[in-house]
């Protein structure tokens, strides 16, 4: 995974930052903890500046949550879970999930997609109830705009104060993002192994 990720940055620069914060967003094992340290590094290396690299991670990390918030909007509740429960074992979300988040959304407001946006856990989620809460698009980009930066400029500048002490570090960079890479991949095969489409589901109401 780290060897795909360089090898993006590497070919197309900004535009391959971009397209893996987008393609987090979408496919789990692929994650913003090793593509933005790894951006950062390499500014500090003199190939890229690191506000172009922030730009582009936050850019694509916007458009990659677009597709859940306006499915959130557009299928409803009823919908959203029926799509869990049928193909969720790969999305590794269950109905389960669709109405904690609604319920935790509608407990704290907008507010919540900002905070959101900062736990890795929640990043992508927070988008669905923001969509079936029909949140303003323009309060929903706003919210999720401050959150993305704050969260891609902390991890790219980690990345880019290690890429400084490079004689220090060089030997520790590849063990650490390969530690990120294998747990991100063994939370979402467990995930996906021990995934319950049925699980603390209620029967649909009208």
């Amino acid at each position: 995974m780290e060897s795909f990720v360089q090898g993006l940055i590497e070919q197309f620069g900004v535009f391959g930052i971009a397209l893996l914060m987008f393609l987090e967003n979408i496919f789990p094992p692929i994650p913003s903890e090793l593509i933005m340290p790894l951006a950062g590094y390499r500014s500090a290396q003199g190939d890229i500046s690191i506000f172009l690299v922030i730009a582009a991670g936050s850019v694509g990390s916007l458009l990659g949550i677009l597709p859940w918030y306006v499915a959130g909007r557009k299928l409803g509740e009823r919908r959203l879970k029926r799509l869990a429960r049928d193909h969720g074992r790969w999305l590794t979300m269950t109905p389960d999930d669709v109405h904690r988040a609604n319920l935790w959304f509608k407990h704290r407001g907008p507010p919540a997609v900002l905070f959101g946006r900062l736990v890795p856990t929640v990043r992508t989620l927070i988008s669905v109830p923001a969509g079936l809460a029909r949140m303003p698009f323009g309060q929903f980009l706003a919210y999720s705009a401050i959150g993305t930066v704050a969260w891609t400029s902390a991890l790219a500048f980690a990345g880019f104060l290690l890429g400084q002490a490079y004689e220090t570090v060089e030997a520790y960079v590849g063990p650490v993002s390969n530690a990120i890479v294998i747990l991100a991949v063994g939370y979402y095969i467990y995930r996906v192994v021990t995934f319950d489409a049925n699980h603390g589901q209620k029967p649909e109401t009208d």
